[in-house]
């Protein structure tokens, strides 16, 4: 039974019933939900898993939270609040765009090795909106930390009329999904990989994104027969 002071284990058995203050309970529960959601998934995952990873009854859990959904969007709201905050910590600390756009790929490095579990829900449900709001949340956030940063010099270019920085702007937003999702995969494959030390892979998530923004900046496209063209030897 839940008070305001614990509630008690219910599939401890008799004898070994433990007590839990209510906000340690449900800390408790978060907890086992990211680890299960992170392994399964959002679709895979029932109540009845977190409730026998966490050693409660499926009614205890339900004491504490309502639904599957209500269960899932408190956990990747705790995610999407960490993870912006040392986002928007490490550029803000940082003057210059390909400045900015290393220490957000440190970030990602530091946060994937340090909370494994959370990173496997990001990277499952991230374009998959559906599952809730919350990653929805974090997606709109990358993309406009990541168009603040191609955009940081162009917005202060007293040169620039306002129709050039327009096409600038939709310029930007074109590019935020590819290196969002350049970095993530680099992670990700990273962690699979770790006999890649991880200084080379951030440098060359770095100079993917970098050099290739850099060669659409300067105003190069592939033409319309580029396709066939023999590649250079």
């Amino acid at each position: 039974m839940t008070n305001t002071t614990g509630d008690t284990a219910g599939d401890a058995g008799p004898g070994a019933r433990r007590r839990m203050p209510h906000a340690r309970r449900r800390e408790q529960l978060l907890q086992v939900a990211l680890t299960e959601f992170g392994r399964r998934g959002y679709h895979s995952t029932q109540m009845e898993h977190v409730a026998g990873a966490a050693q409660v009854s499926k009614a205890l859990l339900y004491q504490h939270f309502a639904s599957k959904e209500e269960l899932f969007a408190e956990v990747t709201a705790s995610i999407v609040t960490e993870l912006t905050a040392r986002l928007n910590a490490a550029v803000l600390a940082e003057q210059g765009s390909v400045d900015g756009i290393r220490a957000m790929v440190r970030v990602l490095f530091d946060y994937a090795t340090a909370e494994p579990d959370a990173w496997n829900l990001v990277v499952r449900h991230l374009d998959k909106p559906e599952v809730g709001l919350e990653l929805r949340d974090l997606r709109e956030r990358l993309g406009v930390a990541f168009a603040d940063l191609l955009l940081r010099r162009r917005r202060r270019d007293p040169a620039l009329s306002p129709a050039e920085l327009a096409v600038n702007e939709h310029r930007a937003r074109l590019l935020v999904p590819l290196m969002y999702g350049s970095m993530l995969s680099m992670v990700s494959w990273w962690l699979e990989h770790p006999d890649t030390s991880r200084e080379k892979a951030e440098q060359m998530a770095v100079e993917f994104i970098w050099l290739g923004l850099d060669r659409l900046r300067s105003g190069e496209r592939l033409g319309k027969d580029s396709a066939m063209a023999p590649e250079p030897r």
